[in-house]
């Protein structure tokens, strides 16, 4: 019997399990981080409000299972991807760290496209302002005196795994979302660190994501009650450890994630990037694999936005839109929720929510209908996309917090033609595949990356669906 921790450093909050051979869960914590706005389109985070929520966790997970946490082998680390926090010679933060939903550095992405218009093939996919490297040159123009000061380029995961070792490392699949790696080789790019304005020097060292990058310190081992000096695994960025925790570590497995956005992630033995139709392409958790992904800024942010606006809940608005009649559901407008901008496949980040239809007979019911349509035609929009560049999935699995509604998850089945499994756990996918990784850092077989996992059904396309939906799509295509 193995015993892991898995932490996922969400943009909202932390969650951190404690896993029996990677698999089943005895204990969980969560904790809740803000996000700062400064500027409409802005998106920060204080980079110790990380370290502090995975204190937290940890220390209700030694309280509430201390002889668990003593037995624990090994940790694992997930992290959201692609900001930029910049330290100084003390490894100490120089200023917030720069969301992957910020959209300021949009002009910059133009700048670096024009530096290297090959970037696309040899990065995870054409400059978004989500992207580490436009925010660096917009730091440049904006804020030149932190970027003078500046001696290391850490990501969230790889800040926290700082703390809690005391050593500097990063793994390909996070720090393929800088755009100042080679994600083909695994290895940080001379020429495009140049290009970004980045010294080389100042990245820190690269090993596989299942291996250990440091151990645990002494005085927190103390804290938490652990086995001081256990390993700490590279650990992997966000999408890919969601990815391993829900099983899918071969090729042509694919991973549907509902989430605060939403991400379709496919297993890929060759790397096919598609900068043309806005896919990002990384490395996987797992060897000699890669990783395509299709983006949708707005998923289940998209649903509590229209919740917000009819004065109820979510998880109500999805009841009420799975209630209605199917018959009322051609009736509903066609809404294209990108409130955020669109990734793949037109890579428009300024590009807003357009809704078409509106008439006195909708309601509210409707309107949450039209909300999850327009995400599972966005999902539809991305798996065909993948399929163009040779990123091909074989089988599907969803998970995140969408999968609660099964209208929502049958909508995506039917958009996309597939059927979709459903995972036992799917809110843990992300600590799930972390503490596989611990797993394997602690001296397990590379199997255990790939092992399945119990799943509770499967949702199926629905034919009579499938004819609703067609020409709806045609008009969901016109606003795009």
């Amino acid at each position: 019997m193995t015993l892991t921790i898995g932490i996922d450093l969400g943009t909202s909050g932390v969650k951190a399990v404690i896993l029996q051979d990677a698999e089943t869960v005895l204990a969980d914590a969560a904790q809740p981080i803000a996000v700062s706005i400064p500027h409409v389109g802005w998106s920060e985070q204080n980079a110790d409000d990380w370290v502090a929520a995975v204190w937290s966790c940890l220390d209700s997970l030694a309280a509430s299972a201390p002889q668990a946490m003593a037995a624990v082998s090994a940790i694992g680390l997930s992290g959201q991807m692609l900001c930029a926090l910049l330290l100084d010679k003390a490894l100490k933060p120089l200023r917030p760290a720069i969301l992957w939903n910020d959209q300021r550095s949009i002009a910059e992405c133009a700048d670096l496209l024009a530096r290297c218009p090959d970037i696309g093939q040899r990065t995870n996919g054409t400059p978004d302002p989500g992207i580490t490297a436009p925010k660096l040159l917009w730091l440049a123009k904006h804020e030149p005196q932190v970027m003078r000061d500046a001696r290391m380029l850490l990501l969230t995961k790889d800040y926290v795994r700082l703390a809690l070792t005391g050593e500097v490392a990063s793994e390909p699949t996070d720090a393929g979302g800088t755009q100042l790696m080679d994600c083909r080789t695994g290895e940080w790019d001379a020429q495009l660190c140049d290009i970004a304005g980045w010294n080389p020097d100042h990245l820190p060292p690269i090993t596989s994501a299942w291996k250990a990058a440091g151990g645990l310190r002494a005085q927190l081992a103390q804290r938490w009650g652990m086995k001081p000096g256990i390993p700490v695994a590279a650990g992997a960025g966000d999408n890919m450890a969601s990815t391993l925790g829900a099983g899918a570590a071969r090729p042509g497995d694919a991973v549907l994630t509902i989430g605060t956005s939403g991400v379709a992630c496919i297993v890929d033995a060759t790397f096919h990037p598609g900068p043309q139709r806005a896919i990002l392409t990384s490395a996987h958790a797992a060897p000699d694999t890669f990783l395509s992904m299709g983006v949708v800024m707005s998923a289940t942010a998209a649903l509590d936005w229209t919740a917000r606006l009819s004065a109820t809940t979510a998880a109500t608005l999805a009841g009420e839109a799975e209630a209605m009649d199917p018959r009322k559901l051609t009736e509903a407008p066609v809404f294209l929720p990108c409130l955020t901008g669109i990734r793949t496949p037109a890579n428009r980040p300024q590009a807003t929510g357009r809704l078409e239809g509106l008439h006195p007979g909708v309601d509210r019911a409707m309107m949450g209908y039209a909300t999850m349509e327009g995400v599972a035609f966005q999902f539809a929009d991305c798996i065909t996309a993948q399929r163009e560049v040779g990123a091909i999935p074989a089988r599907f699995i969803a998970v995140g917090g969408g999968t609660r509604s099964t209208l929502w998850t049958t909508l995506i089945a039917t958009a996309i033609g597939e059927p979709v499994a459903l995972p036992a756990r799917s809110d843990i996918g992300g600590p799930a595949g972390a503490a596989r990784l611990a797993a394997v850092a602690a001296g397990a077989s590379t199997d255990v990356l790939s092992a399945p996992l119990p799943m509770r059904g499967t949702i199926d396309p629905d034919p009579a669906l499938a004819e609703r939906l067609a020409p709806r799509k045609a008009r969901f295509d016109a606003l795009v």
